[in-house]
């Protein structure tokens, strides 16, 4: 991978969540684009989040999640290897007053109706049934043609066929997209998703950030700015 990213070059640089940076390689062999995640000394996601995203990445097939296509460890290394998503992420199309412009109803109806296929299958259709537990804009990947693909399956839980529920000791995810339900009592479900899914859906609709902004009108959220019609 050293040779594929030019040895990690903040060049090839696309961004960094939770696991650690992501760069932007190409393999040798046959010259494919790939994004490289490493994992960061400093991540709170760790071995267990890495093993998690490469079992069920590697049993889900479907064309609105991210294809992984291998995966390394090597002492302290640790990197997932993706299919190279050349639009990178939704949120640097939907919070960026000059990139928004780009997304007009159809492509943010088209986008809706991918992210709405991947998360049913997930839920419904796999051989798994997978609560995601991270949904939100920065982990919804865009392809050449803006066809969105969900990705970072760290935080993800896998349930048996007649299991919709669980219950954990440790919240995990983004505050903003989690259900109260999830944050208070630690209960996680396919509505869990759904929940993250709604806000998300508004966010793609409005062009607004959930957390971040202050709406005078409302509750300081964008969820109470919208629960008035008034303001919406």
């Amino acid at each position: 991978m050293i040779e594929a990213t030019d040895n990690f070059s903040d060049d090839n640089k696309l961004g960094e969540g939770g696991f650690g940076p992501v760069y932007k390689g190409k393999l040798v062999s046959n010259k494919r684009e790939i994004a490289v995640k490493r994992l960061s000394r400093n991540s709170k996601q760790g071995t267990k989040e890495f093993q998690n995203e490469v079992i069920l990445c590697s049993k889900l097939q479907h064309r609105n999640l991210v294809k992984v296509l291998g995966c390394c460890i090597q002492g302290k290394e640790i990197m997932l290897i993706y299919e190279y998503m050349p639009n990178k992420s939704l949120d640097s199309f939907l919070f960026d007053p000059t990139q928004k412009k780009l997304l007009d109803w159809s492509k943010r109806f088209n986008i809706i109706c991918g992210i709405t296929r991947g998360l049913l299958y997930l839920h419904q259709d796999s051989r798994l049934r997978v609560i995601h537990r991270d949904l939100k804009p920065s982990n919804i990947l865009l392809d050449n043609d803006m066809n969105p693909k969900i990705s970072d399956f760290g935080l993800a839980k896998i349930c048996g066929d007649d299991q919709i529920e669980g219950n954990t000791n440790r919240v995990v995810g983004t505050y903003g997209y989690m259900a109260p339900e999830y944050v208070i009592d630690g209960l996680f479900s396919v509505k869990s998703d759904v929940f993250s899914f709604g806000i998300l859906l508004l966010e793609i609709v409005s062009g607004k950030k959930n957390k971040g902004l202050i709406y005078t009108s409302s509750n300081h959220s964008l969820v109470g700015h919208v629960s008035n019609t008034n303001n919406f």
